[in-house]
């Protein structure tokens, strides 16, 4: 006689998010932020993040070197870039909740989260080709140069635009992630417009980028990608490079400027004396803590 294995289910009581003293009192500044950066962190949890499938590199020799495009790295510097996109495929996953969390608390559109990790062959085009540019340079000093291994796109319409960047880079700032980069082209007259930023995660000290578009820039950007890869290629002539500089300069022209863009600026070191009090971290359990003296600074949310 076959029998079934019992199965057990254990039911655990609902995390709390804020102190019970907090729940009391709604309109507090701390409450406030420190309710929507916990409830983010609950759902980005909930959600799953999904596993990235792992990607190899199409270019890779029999030897173990690898060629494509008229690049190529030797045995060892291709062990080398391995290594790298293994290491930002561990880092990443306690990355991508921060980053989550923080584009839900500032009303983003994650685009492309499926593609937050940058393919193998494509990290290793950009590792030969600057060794090429540059010769004597070793892959390491390459590799050392990369901040997009890991990559995020975070979107918002014009009118929303401004606020959103300042919401969701404080957040990444208070949560430990320090920022290396901040390239705001939005007041150039020609070429890209948005703003590329380059963080370090404080537990892996992986680099990683955070792009801030609207859905006119991030268009743009896809629609300019094609003669971007053109111009980068070794092989392309100086003449060339300039037309397809032009018609990327055209395309971008046409995207409208949202209000007050091109002051935006990183966010300070710290907000605070310690930030990481105020905020949780949305790599941790969110469970019943005590809430932190009122801030209203750090609510970059409801500031205004």
């Amino acid at each position: 006689m076959t029998t079934r294995p019992t199965i057990r289910t254990t039911i655990h009581p609902p995390l709390r998010t804020t102190h019970p003293r907090t729940a009391r009192h709604p309109g507090h500044p701390s409450h406030r932020l420190v309710g929507r950066a916990a409830t983010a962190a609950i759902l980005a949890g909930a959600l799953g993040l999904g596993a990235v499938p792992a990607a190899t590199a199409a270019g890779t020799d029999h030897d173990g070197g690898w060629h494509q495009d008229g690049l190529s790295l030797n045995a060892a510097d291709n062990k080398k870039v391995d290594a790298f996109v293994a290491r930002a495929r561990r880092a990443e996953r306690s990355i991508s909740p921060q980053v989550r969390a923080a584009a839900k608390i500032s009303h983003a559109e994650l685009v492309g989260f499926d593609h937050r990790l940058k393919s193998p062959d494509s990290l290793k085009r950009k590792v030969a080709t600057a060794m090429r540019q540059t010769p004597g340079r070793t892959v390491d000093a390459s590799l050392g140069t990369i901040n997009d291994a890991v990559r995020f796109t975070l979107q918002w319409p014009d009118a929303k635009y401004s606020q959103g960047v300042t919401t969701a880079s404080a957040l990444l700032s208070a949560w430990g992630n320090d920022s290396t980069r901040w390239s705001n082209t939005w007041g150039r007259t020609d070429g890209y417009k948005a703003i590329n930023s380059a963080w370090r995660a404080p537990r892996s000290h992986q680099l990683f980028e955070v792009q801030f578009h609207t859905p006119q820039s991030k268009a743009a950007q896809l629609e300019t990608h094609k003669l971007y890869e053109e111009q980068r290629l070794p092989g392309t002539p100086p003449e060339k490079v300039r037309e397809l500089q032009e018609k990327q300069n055209a395309i971008f022209a046409a995207v409208p400027l949202p209000p007050g863009a091109e002051r935006l600026t990183a966010p300070s070191r710290r907000l605070s004396p310690d930030p990481a009090r105020r905020l949780p971290d949305p790599n941790r359990d969110p469970g019943p803590r005590r809430d932190p003296e009122p801030s209203p600074s750090l609510d970059p949310v409801n500031s205004h």
